[in-house]
């Protein structure tokens, strides 16, 4: 009998989802990424190996496991055929092992063009996106003028779509931004070129992972981002413009959600977001400054330096209940080990009441006041540790508080970078 698990982030994203996918895929027979574009990285290491995947899903590092890159993912071409390269100078197969949706929806030139402007003109409300083009290639998605990866096949209808929206772009570029304007020769020689380097991945993939689910195969689901840059769920409109929670992944690979078994929620042992929105238990001191150095707190990305505050029990109750979660995972308890009490937030204080599910205004995040329990430090090294029962019993409560608190079992624990820290409490896929 099949297992179909998804895996999610459960805050701001950058919870080391590509480690533990990595893990999971192991016993996976198929690992699908649903959503996202090549703003998202997952880092993963192996053997002091440092991989950094923006678009081939994590299982790629793994001999005779099927990667789809689904309809909910918007692709860059030539960031996703450098990735391939990438991947094949340091040995790893990418061939008939990966397989490209055809209903993908492509990142165009003037999708980042007119995103790099428009977040230039906002000033001082910038949302802090990367520039890429994610956004506007997922608004032409929506308003049914979007170009998809199946459209680069044929020729004709693809140079159709793109000068019918050149002609739109180029006259805001031009009129309104005083910006270079756009060659449509240029840019179809170019995409022509991709599609010639892409056309034996693209495939009807959603017909791909059903089969392998009715097969009785373990299936894996990974997504980018967290559940709280969810376009519908998230610190709208500092958020990204997918749909990074549970049910991203049905729409985002073509499964029905009666055919999902497990939900895994990846939770940083404190919380990290990148780029501008409400982060209530940040830490803007000293102290945040040595949780981003000890953590590593940089996007894998863009390189940007992560926000750092307390864990937020607000945040993942919410992401809990609207993910469906069954099961936790805990990243970076190890980067906690030095530190003498840690504090968590239970509920929030606005206007002189305590808030304890998620607020929807941006007004009240913006102020207010975190409330916290604190508990002793464990000041004792967790790096690498394998079992459970090895932990420190104060590190021990740390992941019990969270379990009681969210109603949801803490299934993994990872205790570093590498492969093989991380203890498994309880296993998601049967084989060898």
């Amino acid at each position: 009998m099949s297992k179909v698990v998804v895996v999610v982030g459960s805050q701001w994203g950058d919870e080391g989802k590509g480690k533990i996918v990595d893990c999971l895929a192991g016993k996976a027979d198929l690992v699908a990424r649903f959503q996202g574009g090549h703003n998202a990285g997952h880092t993963v290491v192996i053997n002091d190996r440092q991989f950094i995947l923006h678009l081939v899903p994590s299982g790629i590092l793994h001999p005779g496991k099927l990667c789809i890159v689904g309809n909910g993912v918007v692709i860059e071409p030539d960031a996703l055929i450098k990735e391939i390269d990438a991947l094949r100078k340091e040995g790893i197969a990418v061939d008939e092992n990966l397989r490209i949706s055809k209903s993908a929806h492509v990142i165009m030139p003037y999708h980042m063009a007119i995103e790099k402007v428009k977040e230039e003109s906002r000033g001082d409300r910038k949302i802090g996106t990367t520039g890429r083009g994610i956004g506007p290639s997922y608004m032409d998605k929506i308003s049914r003028s979007g170009i998809r990866i199946v459209d680069l096949l044929w020729p004709e209808v693809f140079r159709e779509k793109l000068d019918s929206n050149l002609e739109e772009i180029n006259f805001i570029l031009d009129r309104k931004y005083g910006a270079d304007v756009l060659d449509a020769d240029e840019i179809y020689d170019r995409y022509m070129g991709y599609s010639v380097l892409l056309k034996d991945y693209i495939d009807d993939t959603d017909i791909i992972v059903n089969r392998y689910i009715d097969e009785g195969r373990n299936v894996l689901f990974e997504g980018a981002q967290g559940a709280l840059l969810d376009v519908d769920h998230g610190t709208y409109p500092y958020v990204t413009s997918s749909s990074p929670s549970a049910g991203g992944a049905c729409t985002g690979l073509g499964v029905g959600p009666t055919r999902i078994d497990d939900v895994l929620g990846i939770v940083k042992a404190y919380t990290t977001r990148v780029g501008g929105g409400p982060l209530p238990t940040e830490l803007k001191d000293e102290l945040g400054e040595r949780i981003r150095a000890r953590g590593g707190e940089y996007g894998a990305t863009t390189g940007r330096p992560r926000r750092c505050g307390w864990l937020d029990l607000v945040v993942l109750r919410h992401s809990a209940r609207i993910n469906g979660l069954t099961g936790l995972i805990i990243t970076k308890l190890d980067i906690l080990d030095e530190l003498d009490s840690i504090k968590v937030c239970v509920a929030y204080r606005y206007g002189g009441r305590v808030i304890e599910d998620f607020p929807k205004e941006l007004e009240i995040l913006r102020n207010c006041e975190p409330i916290f329990e604190e508990v002793q430090g464990w000041k004792t090294n967790t790096a690498g540790i394998t079992e459970f029962k090895l932990l420190p019993e104060k590190a021990k409560d740390y992941i019990r508080l969270i379990e009681g608190k969210l109603d949801v079992p803490v299934d993994i624990i990872s205790t570093g970078q590498k492969r093989d820290e991380l203890i498994m409490i309880r296993s998601h896929f049967t084989g060898p």
